[in-house]
């Protein structure tokens, strides 16, 4: 089986040697250190010049990168941890996202920022977030997130297909996952490009479940605990595209939707995707969507403490027991 670091090492050879315009940037990228997460281990010495090891300066990285996608070529820009996209926010939103649209004509900008993201590795509070909701809601601007169940390979195609900059979150916890592997009770299908994990025969569920790449392994725990302690059947829609929002496939029936998402409390992707929900739900929800989502509190580097502050197995399992009580 496939790990998910190894998943993406090989849609990135493969992405490099079939497009000679691909560019890749960012610190440390290049052999033998690989990334930080090796995930980009090997291309340097294969593809020589067009992955370049950069100095700490992920703003100069981003405006670089976005420089390539105007100039006509490809970019991939890595930032070592997701929390640093911070620093590359002018680049991304002031310069990347709006030259798409404000030189009189659509301009293609093919930019992927990649954001390896997430806790619960100990890292502390400047090394474990998920800035994802930061960049909701900029225009020209589209957010994606790996997950077991996509092909990376045609994710990359897809984004640099949109003309128009990407980021793309990568769950650092997710990266030592397998590929297409599932809790043994469900199995998953791709429906409309949104990964569907189910109940083999169960019929409706009590609850679906809606959640990001990184906790999908968190969220198959809690389902696993609510079907065998509480008798709880839950579905899981995870899609690759996490803004603008999807159509998710299959709620027309759900009881309950619960949404999970690894971002802190105050203007969040659940909240993005909740209001998407609304409109077409309204007349069939029983309860209002229910949000999951880490405290409103800087997270702790201590393991004890860090899992009091993140999304974990049981607070999914005891927000949808609550939902349905």
């Amino acid at each position: 089986m496939t790990r998910v670091s190894e998943h993406l090492n090989q849609a990135l050879h493969d992405l490099m040697e079939s497009d000679p315009s691909v560019h890749l940037l960012g610190e440390d990228v290049g052999d033998p250190y690989g990334g930080a997460f090796k995930v980009t281990r090997g291309l340097s010495g294969r593809f020589g010049s067009r992955v370049r090891s950069t100095p700490l300066s992920e703003g100069a990285i981003a405006g670089v990168g976005a420089g390539l996608a105007l100039a006509g070529d490809k970019a991939i820009v890595e930032i070592m941890f997701a929390d640093f996209v911070a620093l590359a926010f002018d680049q991304i939103t002031n310069f990347a996202a709006k030259s798409t649209s404000m030189y009189g004509r659509p301009v293609p900008v093919p930019l992927v920022v990649r954001c390896p993201t997430g806790g619960n590795r100990g890292y502390g509070p400047t090394h474990s977030q998920n800035p994802q909701k930061h960049f909701i809601g900029v225009p020209g601007l589209s957010l994606f997130e790996m997950t077991p169940f996509h092909d990376a390979g045609e994710l990359f195609a897809r984004m640099f297909g949109l003309g128009r900059p990407c980021l793309f979150f990568e769950d650092k916890v997710l990266y030592t996952r397998q590929m297409h592997r599932v809790d043994d009770l469900f199995r998953y299908e791709l429906v409309d490009d949104v990964a569907r994990v189910y109940l083999d025969g169960a019929g409706r569920p009590d609850c679906t479940l809606v959640t990001h790449g990184g906790l999908v392994h968190r969220t198959l725990d809690a389902m696993r605990a609510l079907l065998l302690e509480d008798e709880l059947v839950c579905e899981l829609l995870v899609p690759a595209q996490l803004y603008p929002v999807p159509r998710l496939p299959g709620l027309e029936d759900a009881p309950h939707v619960c949404v999970v998402d690894d971002g802190t409390e105050g203007g969040t992707w659940a909240a993005e995707v909740a209001t998407a929900l609304y409109p077409r739900l309204w007349d069939r929800l029983r309860r209002p969507i229910t949000l999951v989502n880490s405290a409103d509190r800087v997270i702790p580097a201590a393991p004890h403490l860090e899992r009091e502050v993140l999304v974990q197995a049981d607070s999914i399992r005891a927000a949808v027991r609550e939902a349905l009580s």
